[in-house]
């Protein structure tokens, strides 16, 4: 057995132990030690030896034969297709410059080693830069205009707390270590639990208060919750005196939002924001769980920073129990520039928002045409919005698409060249967390399946078939990690080092907003920092917000090989009785981009007005190769220009 670390796009950060026969994987499972993880993986990974050895794992280079998207290839040696690639880099840097090359990569489920040689290459030949803003972008700033980079509290200290809120989150299929200790915190000492999400997820099932609020208004309820604990003179003034600027302006913006009002707006009773408010105000010590979901709309930016606000203005900080679970990244003694202070300086860079490859694909955005797509660690085919304009531009024969992947996903059957890609059972590397406070080893459990690569021998490869120093582009895992990994990995448990212990991350004890003053922002005056605002979004053509959330059975569209949940559309059973559905029927969701036909099913757990599609679906799973990403813009969020999944708006009618 062999003990190693999942690196997987999750909070949690699991210890596994991994049972070996020859080459082969025959077992995976929990290793003792990790003090969060300790005892169960999901079944997600439980599985994963299906994809490690299953039929769709890629074993050689290919090169396609066949039209774009039909996925026919003949197999190839790592010689022909590098010297394939780097050719049509070459060519595309001599007919429309370096920014006419777009690297995409996302590598959120794999170690930190993942994009130290892509980022260097990419950089010295001046490609385009790929801004990672899919996912947590909006959040994560909203995270530090707010609190810079203190570091967010500890989830074990969860059992703590009296009063737990989880907004805009779905751990029960995202984050399964969370909810055992909350209910440790219910059972001990009687903690109360408040879920704020369109949906009835498990955790919202046993809550003792859910507010099922409209997809998009997160932000009217929290200025109205400010603006309640004003009226009631329920705010801690002695903490906000001495911890937080911009006090004033924040409650003068938040002040015409009346309970009411707000009601109207979230659809929610005013009572019972009312309620919510002074049970925050009133118990203590509180901790919030603030989730990704809310960020996913064109308010999200806005409905982060009033979520974020919300501890400030109760004080609810300084004991072991309270203050905000947000990214634990930031502890991370992980300094990838390290390893990017060689060489001589870079080429300015055409930055491209992720959001909108398919425009960039097109031809709609400004600057050189996307001649060159490389594609790592990533499936934009299904996973990006605007999906039929990111097929169309995937689709493009003047485009020269490179897919490394594991398997052959919706976007490798548009590539020109596919490179198998190593999974992280097959190599050296380190997995930091979002969810914890540790750092782990991730340990080579068997040798690379076939003639599969990781990225940064992948990257080696090409960067001396493009004339740099192979020196400069050593591949050998262990010399990274020792630059970039400040004090090594190594701890008690084998590979797992603690960052912090559970008690050393108190809000305003331990660890401070790290802003000149140490004190929050709720604003600051001539900043780029705006005052969280609400922006509708009316469309009577098409009245329900389409949500496509992540289920138990997929990591984004990893493991939709095998584990795919059911292409179905879920809605309220009001919804569904007023369009005359029933369930199981043949439906048909549109709207203005794209339409979608499969099952509905009906379900107590969707509020009015609200469909569900789950997320990391195939293209093979629906009829007409689309999925939900279809239905959903490509406009920006409010800060950071992130996703707005959650603006799709449709209807949905019976089938043909």
């Amino acid at each position: 057995m062999v003990v190693t670390a999942c690196p997987l796009d999750c909070p949690d950060g699991c210890t596994l132990e991994v049972t070996v026969d020859g080459d082969r994987i025959t077992r995976i499972d929990a290793a003792p030690g990790n003090p969060i993880t300790d005892g169960w993986i999901c079944a997600k990974v439980r599985k994963q030896a299906e994809r490690v050895h299953g039929p769709a794992r890629l074993r050689t280079p290919l090169v396609r034969t066949g039209p774009k998207g039909s996925g026919s290839f003949r197999e190839a040696t790592w010689d022909e297709a590098l010297d394939l690639v780097a050719a049509a880099i070459r060519r595309a840097i001599d007919e429309h410059g370096p920014a006419s090359v777009v690297p995409y990569s996302y590598n959120s489920s794999a170690g930190v080693l993942a994009n130290v040689l892509p980022d260097r290459l990419w950089r010295r030949l001046g490609a385009s830069q790929v801004q990672h803003t899919i996912c947590a972008a909006t959040a994560g700033q909203a995270y530090a205009d707010t609190y810079g980079r203190m570091l967010a509290a500890d989830p074990r200290d969860v059992v703590h707390s009296n009063l737990v809120v989880v907004w805009g989150a779905n751990p029960s299929a995202s984050n399964t270590h969370f909810p055992p200790l909350v209910t440790q915190a219910v059972r001990d000492h009687g903690a109360a639990v408040v879920v704020v999400d369109p949906r009835r997820t498990p955790m919202a099932a046993r809550a003792d208060v859910h507010l099922a609020l409209r997809p998009g208004t997160d932000v009217v309820l929290a200025l109205a919750v400010a603006a309640h604990l004003q009226r009631e003179d329920l705010l801690d003034l002695d903490f906000l005196a001495r911890h937080v600027d911009g006090v004033d302006e924040y409650l003068d913006n938040a002040r015409p939002w009346s309970l009411d009002r707000a009601a109207e707006v979230c659809g929610l009773a005013a009572d019972d924001i009312a309620a919510f408010a002074e049970r925050y105000a009133s118990t203590r010590p509180a901790m919030l769980r603030i989730g990704w979901g809310l960020e996913r709309n064109r308010n999200g930016g806005s409905a982060c920073r009033a979520v974020l606000a919300l501890p400030l203005l109760c004080g609810h900080f300084g004991t072991v129990g309270s203050g905000v679970l947000a990214s634990t990244s930031k502890a991370a003694p992980v300094d990838a520039g390290r390893a990017e202070r060689v060489g001589a300086p870079a080429p300015p860079r055409r930055a491209v928002n992720m959001n909108q490859l398919g425009a960039l694909l097109c031809g709609e955005l400004d600057g050189p045409p996307a001649a060159v797509l490389v594609v790592q660690g990533a499936n934009p085919a299904v996973m990006n919005p605007a999906q039929v304009a990111v097929l169309a531009g995937l689709g493009r024969d003047d485009l020269f698409t490179v897919v490394h992947d594991q398997v052959l996903t919706d976007t490798a059957a548009f590539a020109d060249v596919v490179l198998p890609a190593t999974t992280h059972f097959e190599v050296d590397d380190v997995a930091t967390s979002y969810g914890t406070y540790a750092l782990q080893r991730i340990v080579r459990v068997i040798p690379p399946v076939g003639e599969s690569r990781p990225n940064a021998a992948v990257i080696a490869g090409l960067a001396v078939r493009l004339g740099f120093d192979a020196a400069d582009f050593d591949d050998d895992p262990a010399r990274t990690i020792d630059t970039i990994v400040e004090g090594g990995v190594e701890g008690g448990v084998e590979g797992l080092r603690e960052l912090r212990a559970p008690g050393e991350t108190v809000g305003f004890v331990d660890v401070f907003p790290t802003f000149v003053d140490r004190r929050a922002r709720l604003h600051a005056p001539g900043t780029e920092l705006p005052l969280p605002r609400f922006v509708p979004l009316d469309d009577l053509e098409h009245p329900l917000t389409l949500l496509t959330p992540a289920t138990a059975r997929t990591v984004n569209s990893m493991f939709g090989e095998f584990n795919a949940p059911p292409f179905v559309v879920s809605m309220s059973t009001n919804d569904a009785a007023s369009r005359g559905l029933v369930d199981g029927a043949r439906v048909r969701v549109f709207n203005e981009r794209a339409a979608l036909e499969m099952p509905v099913h009906i379900d107590p757990n969707v509020r009015d007005g609200v469909c569900v599609i789950p997320k990391g679906l195939w293209r093979r799973d629906g009829a007409g190769g689309l999925t939900a990403n279809a239905l959903c813009p490509d406009t920006l969020s409010d800060l950071a220009s992130g996703a707005c999944f959650n603006d799709a708006r449709v209807d949905v009618r019976p089938g043909a």
